[in-house]
């Protein structure tokens, strides 16, 4: 304590005020130094150690390592030859009656009689009803008795004009009155045709809405009389396929009530229509026995040609890069081909394609796994197994 006392006398601001500042010194700690250069040796002593393996190369480096290629994959194919197949047209349609009418009364009247019934087949002229022929029987008698009066005026006026007693003009006036006579007789005449109602065809009665007793207006439908020997299949045809199509070209017809025949094509139009853009076919199916009613689908199968084609499991087909349907085949090197078909005809177990060569090898199984130019090792069926 006494050593502090005399060090702060002998200080030359000792004795000064408050106001004064003292002065301070600082120095270097040897130890902080030394570890500064202790990290930096360890720092040239690591980068020198990675880089000597270029300044200082191995004497044996060894034999360079070559990267293998992968083998192809395997892909099960089968060997497919080309077959002549019939190209058809295929549609469904609608049985429409061959003739298909309605019956009216030509006169107004009673009927009288009703011969048939409805759903009775009928001869063509057979009589279905008849008026009541009362009133026409009467017309008759008035217009044939003027008739009579009529020419026996003109006759009187003949004789007159050659006695000089009567004019050219009286007998102008009978003669005209003679004609509208005659055309009274003419009327009741047709009149009384009129009283049978017939068929124009033969075919069945498909409505008969008259009974007897009945008053009848003339021109008012009386029943429907349809023809259904043979029936006339309708289909529409779409625009690219009507050239396909023609006149007498035979066509399978298989209706919806199991029964399939064979008929005609009778009508292909050359109109389309403005709803659809389809063009209407019309094909003639023979039905003498009438079991095939009208108003049935239909399904149509018109032979077209014969093409080559392959068969090949629906299964199979896929679409290239461009969206194109096709099948992958291998060529004889061992290399991937993929071939655009067009199908001709499509049935359960497979498709009947064109496109492909006459004799080509399928990709069976594996061909989602490879692409179009790839290396593959094709194995058949058996030894894929």
């Amino acid at each position: 304590m006494t050593d502090m006392l005399d060090e702060s006398a002998k200080r030359p601001d000792a004795g000064q005020g408050e106001g004064s500042r003292s002065m301070l010194s600082f120095q270097d700690d040897k130890g902080a130094s030394r570890s500064t250069w202790i990290a930096l040796a360890l720092v040239v002593a690591i980068v020198g150690w990675m880089g000597s393996g270029f300044v200082f190369p191995s004497q044996n480096p060894g034999p360079p390592q070559v990267r293998e290629d992968p083998e192809p994959v395997s892909v099960a194919v089968s060997a497919s030859v080309a077959e002549t197949v019939t190209q058809s047209y295929q549609a469904e349609g609608q049985a429409l009656p061959d003739r298909d009418t309605m019956l009216r009364a030509e006169i107004s009247g009673d009927i009288d009689e009703v011969l048939v019934a409805k759903g009775q087949d009928v001869d063509a002229g057979q009589i279905i009803a008849r008026f009541d022929p009362t009133t026409n029987i009467a017309d008759i008698n008035r217009a044939t008795e003027e008739l009579a009066r009529a020419q026996r005026e003109l006759d009187n006026a003949q004789q007159l004009l050659e006695r000089g007693i009567a004019t050219a003009d009286r007998v102008a006036q009978a003669r005209a009155t003679l004609a509208a006579a005659q055309a009274q007789v003419a009327s009741a005449e047709d009149a009384a045709q009129a009283l049978a109602i017939t068929a124009p065809f033969a075919g069945r009665l498909e409505t008969l809405d008259i009974d007897e007793g009945e008053f009848v207006s003339a021109g008012t439908e009386v029943g429907r009389l349809v023809d259904i020997t043979p029936l006339t299949v309708a289909i529409q045809v779409p625009q690219q396929s009507l050239t396909r199509l023609k006149v007498g070209q035979t066509a399978s017809v298989n209706f919806i009530t199991g029964e399939e025949r064979t008929g005609a094509v009778t009508f292909v139009g050359t109109s389309a229509a403005s709803e659809t853009r389809t063009f209407l076919a019309e094909i003639e199916v023979p039905n003498e026995d009438g079991t095939i009613p009208a108003g049935i689908s239909a399904e149509v199968v018109i032979p077209t040609g014969e093409v080559l084609a392959h068969f090949l499991p629906s299964s199979i087909v896929s679409l290239n890069t461009i969206g194109e349907i096709g099948v992958k085949t291998v060529n004889p090197e061992g290399v991937v081909q993929f071939y655009p078909i067009e199908v001709v005809r499509a049935q359960i177990d497979g498709l009947w394609v064109t496109g492909l060569p006459d004799a080509v090898d399928v990709i069976t199984v594996g061909q989602g796994f490879v692409s179009e130019g790839e290396t593959v090792n094709p194995r058949l069926p058996a030894e894929a197994d």
